[in-house]
């Protein structure tokens, strides 16, 4: 099993592989796939929730995700009547099921009034079936929604986690990352958090800006650090397709190297904090706890999307609906959701088939970006065979200096270039219909 090429020796920023495959290889299924035969032989007692909310109060400059600024609000209500009618016929095409971890994303989930997030856990819970309180859920906001009423509501429901996309505690580098708001909003949202008594605040700050340097990067992290937030994701910027930001020129010949910095110099800061560093963006408080829940392991365990947007995963299909980014493409795509007679949400829309080779390469992806690497016994237990001969390409990274084990964990400067290792062991078949994607 080999990768396509080096690309060992680029840009340390070519991809975020938070997923795989990505997410510009589906395609198309023809013909589409009864949901109920897709999940028939899937374990289910385990599974992620994740719900879908396209809807934001802005459209930030690097955001390249599937949602809609602004929308009516007959729209929004329109959105949560079908978000229903799909939840009914999801549930029934996967019969008995339980639900070990949830998450509400988008979009900005709290861009919903309170009553509407009242009604979005009702079918969490009443349709859906998910335990909320009872499993561990994480809820993306905002700081111009994160607002006591809402939150409240959240806290009510059980939430353990809520990540804020704060990105810059500096007013003028959040303009320059085409997020416009004002400090004293960014602080009033998070005191709001902590009021809320929420177990865990992750606040997301972005380290490439242009303009900012080594000093007004410290400043934003010291700014983070002082709310003491149970996680801190940090995220480089990336100048995407059809984004605010993509419609710049934004090439700058330092632009690697100064996230680079940038990064090693967060990871220095927040190891002397008191964070311990789980991925290349995660930082987690050695001391913040641990929310209670059933056993769940992205590796094995599914995960049944739900809404425009959201992606499901079972073990040989990844599916979803059909993706956009460009404003016009991304109302086409929810005005064709909202349409939908509620029989259609039984079949599979657009996906890729895993076989047995992408399925290793996925099973090793997601355990090799993390700190704790790759656990050969489980891959083996899993697979049949060892992670080292199905991947021997992975001895390169060793010889680089970035990754010990085999290549089986990666180094500190290996987790730093976890945007190019990613890629790089992208298989060949994934990556052309990643280079056949037309961006919409």
């Amino acid at each position: 099993m080999t990768s396509t090429d080096t690309g060992l020796d680029g840009s340390p920023y070519q991809q975020y592989l938070y997923a795989y495959p990505h997410k510009t290889s589906y395609r198309a299924l023809r013909p589409r796939p009864l949901l109920a035969d897709v999940w028939r032989a899937e374990a289910r007692e385990a599974l992620f929730l994740y719900v879908h909310l396209p809807f934001c109060e802005m459209r930030c400059g690097f955001c390249n995700l599937f949602t809609r600024a602004h929308a009516p609000q007959e729209q929004v209500t329109a959105y949560l009547r079908q978000l229903r009618r799909q939840a009914e016929q999801v549930t029934d095409a996967l019969g008995d099921v339980g639900y070990a971890r949830a998450a509400f994303g988008g979009g900005t989930p709290t861009y919903l009034t309170a009553d509407e997030l009242t009604e979005l856990f009702d079918i969490a819970t009443t349709t859906m079936g998910a335990r909320l309180p009872g499993v561990p859920l994480s809820v993306e906001t905002s700081p111009a929604t994160a607002t006591p009423d809402r939150l409240a509501v959240l806290a009510a429901h059980g939430t353990t986690r809520v990540s804020i996309g704060v990105q810059s505690f500096l007013d003028v580098e959040a303009r320059a990352a085409g997020r416009p708001q004002r400090r004293e909003e960014v602080e009033a949202a998070l005191g709001a958090i902590r009021d809320a008594a929420v177990p865990v605040l992750n606040i997301d700050l972005i380290y490439g800006i242009d303009g900012q340097t080594a000093r007004t990067w410290r400043a934003s992290l010291d700014a983070a650090l002082a709310w003491r937030p149970e996680e801190l994701y940090l995220y480089p910027l990336y100048v995407r397709p059809l984004t605010g930001l993509g419609r710049r020129a934004h090439a700058r010949a330092d632009w690697d190297a100064q996230r680079l910095d940038l990064y090693r110099q967060a990871v220095q800061i927040l190891g002397a904090a008191g964070y311990r560093q789980e991925s290349m963006r995660q930082f987690r408080r050695a001391d913040a706890p641990t929310p209670d829940g059933p056993d769940y392991c992205c590796q094995d365990d599914g995960m049944v999307g739900l809404g425009c947007g959201a992606r499901s995963y079972t073990t040989a299909l990844h599916h979803s609906f059909d993706y956009a980014v460009g404003v016009s493409q991304v109302r086409a795509v929810l005005d064709d959701y909202l349409a939908r007679p509620a029989d259609d949400f039984r079949y599979a829309e657009f996906g890729y088939r895993l076989d047995d080779t992408e399925q290793r390469r996925r099973w090793l992806l997601k355990s090799l970006l993390r700190a704790e690497g790759v656990d050969a016994a489980a891959y083996r237990a899993r697979f049949g065979s060892r992670p080292t001969d199905d991947f021997p390409q992975l001895g390169r990274l060793v010889e680089r200096g970035w990754a010990t084990d085999g290549g089986l964990r990666l180094t500190a400067a290996g987790l730093a270039r976890s945007d190019a290792i990613g890629p790089w062991l992208t298989s060949a078949e994934v990556r052309a219909a990643m280079t056949g994607y037309v961006p919409r």
